[in-house]
């Protein structure tokens, strides 16, 4: 992974890994309806003017409102409000050790995405590795409201491993910032009725302003550009393996601020998720230049967009020098500011 990546996977292991703190905070005084418009309209009023500068937005959105519309459902509109109801009645680090499921359930859906690689005994042990963390995570909450919580987070899991997916098959070529914005504004607009539906009858405290500050510019507009980019970068089901490293923020950032409990369960389902996911997203068979995975459908090593080039460059079937190649993608990947 080039220098670039690493920073993107540094950035995002630790912006996404304190919205779990943030949204039990804010949702303690306003309801998850007013959390989700409230992370969108902030992060979509900063993205829009300048992917509105960019050019060409109104040509994505023509070109590409199909999978842009599924993208804005699958990974918004749908999991931040059951993700948001969810910590009502979950812990943070809880919501945060569930979401580290992600990169299991990206293995298993790749392959209804076209992905070739082969699935075997290590990756196969993996994924029952993180099955039996989540159990074991899960097992004591299932009573009561919690059950419900747990299918909502399981629910945001699936919609945080296929959105991935579809933006690396349909929108590889899109801007980042074009796909961000565009997504969040439709978000922010359907979530708005309900938002003021919902409003609090009185000004939240501090706290909960800060940590919805906090959610749309940091966790939100920074997020989701540097999300896209390392997508990009690395391919999907890479992409979201920064989600090891998401829990122990999580964990931590609850433990530390919220006085939630660190218990032997919990580190064990840590220990349980973290290794499954490690396995079952390691390297299969080899293939390409550098001897790696492939990436099906999603895969974005080819170019600087993630797809074919389109100067005809592929008509010239003499092999390019890998190291030109990668010369090539670390100096003219970037699409926006």
């Amino acid at each position: 992974m080039t220098a670039r990546g690493w920073f993107l996977f540094a950035l995002m292991s630790v912006i996404w890994g304190v919205p779990y703190l943030m949204i039990k905070v804010a949702v303690d005084e306003v309801s998850p309806s007013m959390v989700v418009f409230t992370r969108c309209a902030l992060a979509a009023a900063l993205l829009l003017p300048f992917a509105l500068r960019q050019g060409g937005l109104p040509r994505t959105i023509r070109t590409h409102w199909r999978p842009m519309l599924a993208f804005a459902c699958i990974e918004i509109i749908g999991p931040w409000w059951t993700l948001t109801d969810a910590e009502r009645h979950l812990s943070s680090s809880t919501a945060g050790l569930l979401i580290a499921g992600v990169p299991i359930v990206g293995v298993l859906l790749s392959r209804f995405f076209g992905a070739t690689e082969h699935l075997g005994i290590r990756r196969l042990s993996g994924l029952i590795l993180g099955l039996a963390g989540v159990a074991t995570l899960t097992v004591p909450h299932l009573t009561g409201g919690d059950a419900r919580s747990l299918a909502e987070v399981l629910l945001t899991v699936l919609g945080y491993a296929t959105a991935p997916l579809i933006a690396a098959k349909w929108l590889k070529n899109v801007p980042s910032l074009h796909l961000t914005a565009v997504c969040l504004t439709f978000a922010g607009l359907v979530y708005a009725p309900a938002a003021a539906l919902s409003r609090p009858a009185s000004l939240p405290s501090a706290e909960a302003l800060t940590a919805l500050a906090a959610l749309g510019v940091l966790c939100t507009a920074v997020a989701f550009v540097a999300f896209l980019e390392l997508i990009k970068e690395v391919g999907p089901t890479r992409a979201t393996v920064f989600t090891y490293v998401n829990p122990a923020v999580a964990v931590a950032a609850g433990a530390i601020f919220l006085d939630e409990p660190l218990t032997a369960g919990v580190l064990s389902a840590f220990a349980l998720i973290l290794a499954g996911s490690v396995l079952a997203t390691s390297g299969g068979t080899k293939g390409g230049p550098r001897g790696g995975t492939t990436e099906g459908p999603g895969d974005v090593m080819s170019d600087g967009l993630g797809g074919a080039p389109s100067d005809g460059r592929r008509k010239n079937s003499r092999p390019v020098p890998w190291s030109t190649r990668q010369t090539s993608r670390a100096d003219g990947r970037v699409e926006s500011p």
